[in-house]
């Protein structure tokens, strides 16, 4: 029989669904049973592209008399961490306390009243050398629960009050000034791997947060150093197995110092943030590897990660068949029977296939040189060559997709969505691609129009009943509103709808409204209306997604400048004080704080440009614009006479000139003349 988890739309709690453990989801009936049974809760927090997790489950929660013992004994609940990360985010910080270290699953016992007293991550189900069993874990607990309650509670109110400690904000006396950007510079640079890229050491993980924040250094300063640092490191990825060299997108990281083996899961959002840091690096370098990678992620995002919605997904596994990247390595003989003789050749000498293999006796497919250096060896013509490399590669796509693929975490999560949704805007206009320009928008239009409840508070994850529809459920989080404003500012500048503006500025006041603590000047984690835990989370480092109220600083400065409202700069500033000691101490950890830095002390320029977007002059304007790297820019524009009164002051006053396609060049709004050519425009940008 199914347990409770049935009803759920995450896609990990509907694995479990048929465990003989019975499971609650996160929710007060699990914690009234605690309370009315005398029970301690044993919380079980995981993922579906978690390997571990899936490790595991299939040890111990389908095991049936590990789940007899779990359910005399406890109140199970079993969570998904990406759908209720401020939950995971206090217990993780608690096992965190009480054991040096954390990860996933994690297993924390806590009492009836929600505070944690015992934790780890991945027991195995029997006793084994340095690691107790599963069992015996559980055993100990009940013990002690019974036996010794007041003191091992007691003991855990140390860990209680380094959590709250950690959420509590500071004022903080300071200004917000440049030179937290150039303080950062040394700590940045100094574990950077001048071999291989990316930091020292292994496992390597991409990181495109460090690598956004030196490309914005290298604008301000101009250092060859720190730009050769962020082209190093995204050519060797896209050289390494950590990107599938035949499929797209990028695993989430590599467990050598090489980008060579990965960890096999694709996450939404390393891809979405790799693909804005490729376009950015590309606007700096024109490298044609960095815009083949976009294409292909994109392309994979597009084929197999979007529903018929629009919606993104969050995850693909690691495991297919219960076994680790099998899906996506090949040995020598596959190659063989997919291909014939002359493109086996070709394939095995451009994605360094061996009869050893690089990986378990099978391949990881790489690329061992670069492919201007391949091109190099061999006396067929470049053109031709790359036309018989992107045929192969068709090939074993094909090939490939007769296997059984990875499993799908089909759930569509705000905050993500919202990632690759800037993403696909973004590349759409500096690429001029129409068709990831209405992936983008067609992306903001399921967000904005089925994730939102029925108040019009935003949601924070959709899951499809039908190619159209879906369940959305769970109040929006801080970073669902803070990335979704950003992303649809990015949309507008793509394609001059002022009603992307609009949208923004009604999610940026609820979030304002529901997130802001006017006493200490800072934004938590969650709203006033989300269910009280031990502490109001606010988790203000940069981890595998960059931290929301650094998101939230960065888009209402952008809100401003097109809205002309002030109180949304105002309190962006005030939010980045309480960050000053992490940026001075710990830059790595805080690095999408110190881009909002860089944007708010940037002699930032805003271009309008007036006119029809079928006009060639506007074109030409909009392709020079975003052709180069300039961080800090605003765009703005408008067909002639359709800017709304109230709407931005950018626009506001803007005519054509003499009947012709027109640009106002400006800098905190003081315009310089209009002009009406390309070359004029460039002039005033001082680009030429």
């Amino acid at each position: 029989m199914p347990n409770r988890l049935a009803n759920e739309t995450s896609p990990y709690l509907l694995q479990h669904k048929d465990n003989p453990v019975d499971w609650y989801p996160w929710g007060e009936d699990a914690f009234a049973a605690a309370r009315l049974f005398d029970r301690p809760i044993l919380l079980s927090i995981g993922y579906s592209s978690c390997h571990w997790c899936h490790v595991m489950a299939h040890e111990s929660f389908e095991n049936e008399s590990i789940a007899a013992v779990m359910n005399t004994g406890f109140i199970n609940i079993k969570v998904d961490r990406e759908e209720l990360p401020d939950v995971d985010s206090i217990y993780m910080t608690a096992v965190q306390a009480m054991t040096g270290s954390g990860g996933w699953p994690l297993t924390v016992f806590i009492a009836p009243d929600g505070q944690p007293f015992f934790g780890g991550t991945y027991f195995p189900p029997e006793d084994r050398p340095n690691m107790a069993g599963f069992p015996r874990v559980l055993a100990a607990i009940s013990d002690a629960y019974a036996n010794n309650r007041q003191e091992i509670l007691d003991n855990s109110k140390q860990v209680v009050d380094t959590i709250r400690e950690q959420a509590t904000p500071k004022k903080i006396e300071g200004s917000v000034d440049e030179s937290l950007i150039f303080g950062s510079f040394t700590q940045l640079v100094s574990n950077a791997d001048l071999e291989h890229g990316g930091s020292q050491g292994a496992p390597k993980f991409p990181q495109p947060m460090i690598y956004e924040l030196l490309l914005r250094y290298w604008k301000r300063t101009g250092s060859t150093q720190v730009l050769d640092i962020v082209t190093l490191t995204l050519e060797k990825m896209a050289h390494g197995g950590i990107y599938d060299q035949i499929g797209g997108g990028f695993a989430r990281y590599s467990v050598d110092d090489r980008w060579l083996v990965p960890h096999f899961e694709k996450m939404l959002y390393d891809n979405a943030q790799l693909v804005s840091l490729y376009i950015h690096a590309y606007q700096a370098t024109k490298k044609p590897l960095f815009k083949r990678v976009i294409e292909e992620t994109l392309e994979y995002v597009t084929k197999e990660m979007t529903h018929a919605a629009g919606g993104f997904y969050s995850a693909s596994d690691a495991d297919s068949e219960g076994v680790e990247g099998k899906f996506f390595v090949w040995t020598s003989d596959e190659i063989d029977s997919a291909l014939d003789s002359s493109d086996s050749e070709l394939a095995k000498a451009y994605w360094g296939i061996s009869e050893e293999g690089n990986f378990e006796g099978s391949n990881i497919l790489n690329m061992p040189m670069s492919l201007p250096e391949f091109l190099s060896r061999t006396a067929q013509q470049p053109a031709d060559l790359i036309a018989d490399i992107e045929r192969v590669r068709g090939i074993l796509y094909q090939e490939r997709s007769k296997r059984i693929a990875p499993g799908i975490d089909d759930k569509i999560l705000v905050s993500w969505n919202a990632l690759m949704l800037k993403a696909f805007a973004e590349a759409g206009a500096v690429f001029e691609n129409d068709e990831w320009i209405a992936t983008a928008e067609k992306n903001a239009r399921l967000l904005l129009d089925q994730v939102r409840d029925e108040n019009g508070l935003l949601l924070h994850t959709w899951k499809a009943t039908s190619e159209s529809e879906g369940d959305a459920r769970i109040l929006g989080y801080l970073d669902d509103h803070a990335y979704l404003i950003d992303a649809l500012l990015t949309l507008y500048e793509a394609t001059f709808d002022f009603s992307y503006v609009r949208e923004a500025q009604a999610i940026a006041d609820q979030m304002i409204e529901r997130f802001w603590d006017i006493d200490w000047g800072v934004f938590y984690d969650t709203s006033l209306e989300h269910s009280k835990l031990l502490v109001r989370p606010r988790d203000v480092l940069d981890n595998a997604v960059p931290s929301g109220g650094a998101i939230a600083a960065m888009a209402l400065q952008r809100l401003s400048v097109f809205t002309g409202i002030a109180e949304y700069a105002e309190k962006s500033e005030t939010s980045m004080k309480a960050l000053i000691p992490h940026m001075e101490q710990a830059p790595s950890a805080v690095t999408s704080w110190l881009a909002a830095v860089d944007f708010l002390r940037s002699n930032s320029q805003e271009v309008v440009l007036i006119g029809d977007e079928s006009d060639s002059v506007i074109s030409e304007m909009k392709h020079e614009l975003r052709s180069s790297f300039e961080p800090n820019r605003v765009l703005a524009g408008a067909v002639e006479g359709s800017s709304e009164p109230g709407g931005s002051p950018l626009l506001e006053g803007r005519s054509q000139v003499n009947g012709k396609a027109t640009a106002y060049v400006c800098e905190n709004y003081a315009c310089k003349l209009p002009v009406t050519s390309t070359a004029e425009m460039l002039e005033q940008l001082g680009l030429i």
